[in-house]
């Protein structure tokens, strides 16, 4: 072995793998002592926010939200029904107004009650004990109101998504036993007898 060879094996071996071990082991550190962060599929803007920063039943509230959102925006965009929003999918009002709520005014509302709840500097209580002025609720109950209202609204339109999906198989069940019951269009058994009666009828 060689003298720079000898160098190199020492530099990698008490330089470069001691390094590598403590800046992983710092990674690693760093990983698991970090806050759990808000993940919603529908709501990635939701992505920065500690889940210790909310309180319990507002992130339920978010979490309903966020899975009826989410089924919404395949009902109301995914217009040509191959499983994904893109390009070739025709863009309709509630569609809009769906992205809207959950790009735009949940996570405005979630950040306007955090500025509030950052406010007091003791213990945080200020947000959900305090009444706004000219008011009888507390920003929590401001926040809970709008994530309340935006529910019911997707509620409603789950449910009416429902009823106008079972009135289309309705009408096909209909359509489908008009057509098998009384069918109008004679079969190639039929046509045949049909022409054998006819040439037998010229003879």
């Amino acid at each position: 072995m060689t003298q720079i060879t000898a160098m190199f094996v020492m530099l990698v071996l008490y330089g470069v793998l001691p390094a590598a071990g403590l800046y992983l082991g710092y990674r690693g550190i760093k990983k698991v002592t970090a806050p759990k962060m808000l993940a919603y599929k529908a709501m990635p803007q939701l992505g920065y926010i500690p889940e210790k920063s909310l309180p319990v039943d507002v992130k339920a509230a978010l979490t309903q939200i966020n899975e009826k959102g989410e089924k919404l925006r395949l009902i109301y965009g995914d217009t040509n029904n191959d499983g994904k929003i893109d390009d070739s999918d025709a863009v309709n009002e509630t569609y809009i107004t769906i992205q809207n709520l959950m790009d735009k005014h949940v996570p405005e509302a979630v950040a306007d009650y955090r500025r509030l709840h950052d406010l007091d500097v003791g213990n945080g209580a200020l947000a959900d004990t305090t009444k706004i002025k000219h008011s009888d609720i507390t920003g929590k109950e401001a926040l809970l109101d709008i994530l309340g209202t935006i529910n019911t609204q997707f509620n409603e339109l789950l449910n009416a998504s429902y009823h106008q999906d079972g009135q289309k198989l309705l009408a096909t069940n209909r359509y489908l036993q008009q057509r098998f019951d009384n069918p109008t269009v004679k079969t190639d058994t039929q046509l045949l007898n049909t022409t054998k009666i006819e040439r037998i009828e010229k003879l």
